[in-house]
Order: C-alpha cells, then structure tokens, then sequence
C-alpha cells in the first residue's frame, strides 16, 4: 500500500533504538524521501548494551514518556533489529529444494548442519546463484528472545509493531531510492555511530558480509543536550587521543574486511568500488576526511535535497531508511 494513502494518524512509525538513544521518524513522501516529523531521545548507558536489553524496566519507561510526548498512542510500528544481534551467511542447499520448501528446511537445518552462536533463531534469507547441484543463500539470522523482547515491550506499551529490518539494508534502501547506485559497484558502507561502528559490504545490491564493532562510551567524557530542534548534540570533552585510537582500531577492521572480501569472497576478482559512509558520530566529518587520505576508494554520504523548512540530521538518515521498506 503506498503511504499516499494512509491518513495522518494510521502512518507508520519507525523506530530505532541502539545502545545510547531512541530515534522516531514519521515518512512524509518516498520521492524525494522525507520526513513528516522525527525525534530523538538520549539513552544513558546500561538500559540496552550490545544490542540487548539490559535493564527493561527503565527502557520501558523511557520509551512509556516518549510515546505520550511524541503522541504515537496505538500506532503501527517498524523497528531495527539491532546489529549486534544480526548474523549475515552464505549457505548452500540442493538445488532440488523447491522455493515454497527453503524455509522449512533451514529451519530443521539451523543449529545442525547450519551453526550458530545461539538457540532458537529468527531468520530471513535471499536466493544467490545455483549451479544446478546446490543453491546459495544469504542467510539473515537473529536470536528469537531478544528480537522478541524488544516486539513484545512495543506490544505491551500499546504499539503494533508490524516489521522489523537490519540497519544495512535499511541504509542501503535509502540510498538506492535516492538513485546514487552506480552499475557493478562493490558497495562498503560503514555506519559510525557514537557506540559501535557497522561494516557491511554489499555486491550487486546484496549484503555479503556484515562485521559489528563495540566502541569504547564513557558518558563522563561527554556533554549530552538537546537543541531547539530537538536534535541531541554530543560534545566530547576528554583527551582527543583516546578517540584517535578508537577510530585507528576500526580503520584497521575496515582493512581486514575489505582484504577479507578481495581475497576469500571474490578470489582477487574484485575489488571494493566505493566507501558509503553515514551514522551518529559527532565527529563523522573528521573521520570522512581521515577515510580520504587513507583509502584509494571514492568515500561517499547520503545526500539529501536541502528542505528549507526541515534539515534532517545524518542521524535520522537510518530510520529515513527503515520507512521506505516495503514501499514500492
């Protein structure tokens, strides 16, 4: 259904929750996407880390005064799986397996022949290539109870949550609606925001392989507010030498990876065409300068067309994203 057609009160709202805040956005048209509102919400540490909830009582809460302050009484609701609970894989199957059958038997083959980390697994998947003896998959697996925990709190707060997505796919919708795709590109977008960095490489509009990194947060070392447009603004105030640290560490990784693919994905057959660079951090614009001395690759960011009435924050560009699923 095109959101042209819902009324004001039925739109639907995406949230994104990550370990240091929560993040509204209401889709206002799909072209050029725009927001029809948006808002933030610190989260001080310890009610969610890594991605799982931590102290649900107080996320409760929180979340309990956002929905009466951002008035979203009873409304639909997609949400972000959080990447720390997100395993991306490539498995193959027979190729005998028939479409209406793929589901069933990755259900009876996960945690047998298909390992994981954990029990119970939700999961998703997309068809690759087959050579006629087997078929590849991309498998997109989560653990069900804390994927559930978060759908459940949303229900048990008077939401309807209706679907839920991973933050690499929800980027890469946003960019791809804003047409800045260009043909046989290796896409490698790195979300970088204040407590975890993202790395995911996609190959022909598909997410291969997908890497999540915890970042060190002290929340002594910063001055958290909120400004007249009700943006939150994060200013660091410890020595800049332990954040130059923080980032040497994920450049590495962004280097491990892009080796990773070049030389055991793709047999030395491609390469990473473009960096997509996009998250919270306050400080992105000094890391998009360090990426262009560092890399040979062209580093790129989600642009926006400038709203006169209404500038989007590059944090609210992730739940930009989640809107657009499932529209056409």
């Amino acid at each position: 259904m095109a959101f042209s057609l819902f009324t004001p009160k039925n739109r639907i709202i995406n949230l994104v929750l990550n370990d240091h805040s929560i993040r509204l956005l209401e889709l206002k048209q799909t072209n050029p996407p725009s927001a029809q509102r948006w808002n933030e919400r610190f989260l001080p540490p310890g009610i969610i880390s890594d991605g799982k909830i931590t102290d649900i009582d107080s996320l409760a809460n929180i979340l309990e005064e956002c929905i009466g302050e951002w008035k979203i009484q009873r409304r639909q609701v997609r949400f972000l799986v959080p990447d720390p609970l997100v395993i991306i894989r490539k498995v193959s199957i027979p190729a005998e397996i028939q479409d209406d059958e793929i589901q069933g038997y990755l259900y009876l083959e996960l945690g047998s022949s298909i390992h994981l980390p954990f029990e119970e697994p939700v999961f998703d998947f997309y068809s690759l290539k087959s050579d006629g003896k087997t078929r590849d998959l991309l498998l997109f697996v989560a653990p069900e109870q804390q994927v559930m925990e978060y759908a459940n709190l949303l229900s048990k707060l008077k939401l309807n949550p209706i679907a839920a997505d991973i933050s690499p796919l929800a980027l890469y919708r946003l960019y791809h609606q804003l047409d800045q795709t260009s043909a046989n590109e290796v896409l490698f977008s790195v979300q970088f925001d204040l407590t975890s960095v993202n790395l995911c490489i996609f190959e022909q509009n598909v997410p291969l392989v997908m890497r999540q990194f915890a970042i060190p947060f002290n929340v002594d070392l910063w001055d958290v507010k909120t400004d007249m447009a009700g943006q939150l603004i994060f200013k660091y105030t410890g020595e800049t030498e332990e954040l130059v640290i923080q980032f040497e560490d994920i450049f590495r990784e962004i280097n491990k990876l892009s080796d990773f693919y070049r030389y055991t994905l793709n047999n030395e057959k491609s390469d990473i065409t473009k960096f997509l660079l996009n998250g919270d951090h306050p400080m992105l614009t000094a890391i998009y300068e360090e990426m262009k001395e560092r890399f040979d690759v062209p580093i790129d960011m989600i642009s926006l067309e400038p709203d006169k009435k209404v500038i989007l924050p590059p944090s609210l560009l992730l739940p930009l994203g989640l809107a657009l699923k499932g529209v056409q």
